[in-house]
């Protein structure tokens, strides 16, 4: 299981890592991205990489 955070922030409502999450982790909320489905989460980090402003972590617990 993962912790996914973003940094509201840093976070400019690109949507990058809405499109490139294969789980649906995210969604977009005034904005922003919000990880609605963290447990869902793979743990693959493909979100942090297409984050260009670093406002996502993902966190194994």
């Amino acid at each position: 299981m993962y912790r996914v955070e973003v940094d509201a922030e840093k976070c400019i409502g690109d949507e990058e890592c809405v499109e490139v999450c294969p789980t649906d982790v995210y969604e977009m909320q005034d904005g922003k991205a919000v990880p609605v489905n963290a447990e869902e989460c793979l743990g693959c980090e493909s979100c942090i990489e297409v984050c260009e402003q670093d406002a996502i972590t993902v966190e194994e617990i």
